[in-house]
């Protein structure tokens, strides 16, 4: 079909004849099914456009296709056949490439690569595109480039297998309970010595790093670096800090801990800075 034939009038069903800014003719190809209005995308000319509609078509009228039956030559994106399968077989239609299971459902970045979540997170991730660098999972939240780990307490500086891990050892399973945070609060890393036994260690960047103690707990652990803060703050020290916020204790309860932690010396006898020196 050529454009000479093609005037508005005598397009094929599902197929729109449309016009760029700088004058180019291009061609929209959409479909109506159960009552909802997709479309297909934007092609170069109306036999691409045709192909897709028809393409389209059969992906929502025949059970027999499967994402298994994507091939690069298709005329509609991969993308795309995630969407419409997932509205044939499931009933909804979502704009991300998403496909409902049972109790989760699986976003899908290309044919063999596949994230699992929570169906909690449907909303978000249907109206959040996830992009990926490397190994590395992320979105655009208002302009700004969030990992998907931070969305579940895990710090951006977190390294994989240290503090945290993926229980069923599946790096691409986002649901919740397969992650498990070991590390949540800044400046603490959990450690075993060499009886067994787990410790919290605490460390502080200044000018390098700088022990603040190791204790029983993570929570201890936490307010030991918060007083670790307050400490070099009196100091002069005027590092940009994040300090920890330590949930479900009472305020009480946090005074006792904070004052009977012990700092390691190197904290107690850092040097004051006067305002001159920094």
């Amino acid at each position: 079909m050529n454009e000479q034939k093609t005037g508005k009038s005598k397009l094929d069903k599902g197929i729109f004849r449309a016009v760029k800014k700088d004058g180019t003719v291009y061609y929209r190809a959409s479909l109506t099914y159960r009552g909802k209005h997709i479309s297909l995308g934007s092609y170069r000319d109306a036999g691409q456009a045709h192909s897709a509609y028809e393409e389209g078509i059969r992906l929502l009228n025949d059970s027999s296709l499967s994402l298994k039956s994507y091939r690069e030559t298709s005329s509609l994106s991969f993308e795309k056949w995630v969407c419409l399968l997932n509205f044939r077989d499931n009933g909804i239609y979502l704009g991300s490439p998403i496909y409902m299971g049972q109790q989760l459902f699986y976003y899908y970045l290309t044919p063999h690569h596949v994230l699992k979540f929570d169906l909690e997170d449907l909303f978000y991730y249907s109206s959040h595109k996830i992009m990926r660098r490397g190994n590395h999972y992320f979105v655009s939240d208002y302009g700004m480039q969030l990992t998907l780990t931070s969305r579940y307490g895990i710090k951006s500086y977190a390294v994989p297998g240290r503090d945290y891990c993926f229980r069923n050892g599946d790096p691409t399973d986002f649901r919740r309970e397969n992650l498990q945070i070991h590390n949540i609060y800044h400046g603490v890393r959990k450690t075993v010595t060499k009886n067994g036994q787990h410790l919290y260690t605490v460390r502080i960047h200044i000018h390098g790093n700088y022990l603040v103690g190791r204790y029983a707990t993570d929570v201890e652990a936490a307010i030991a670096y918060n007083k670790a803060i307050d400490i070099l703050r009196n100091k002069g020290v005027t590092n940009n800090f994040l300090s920890n916020y330590v949930e479900g204790i009472a305020p009480s309860r946090y005074a006792e801990i904070y004052s009977s932690l012990p700092i390691a010396p190197g904290i107690l006898n850092y040097p004051a800075i006067s305002p001159n020196n920094q």
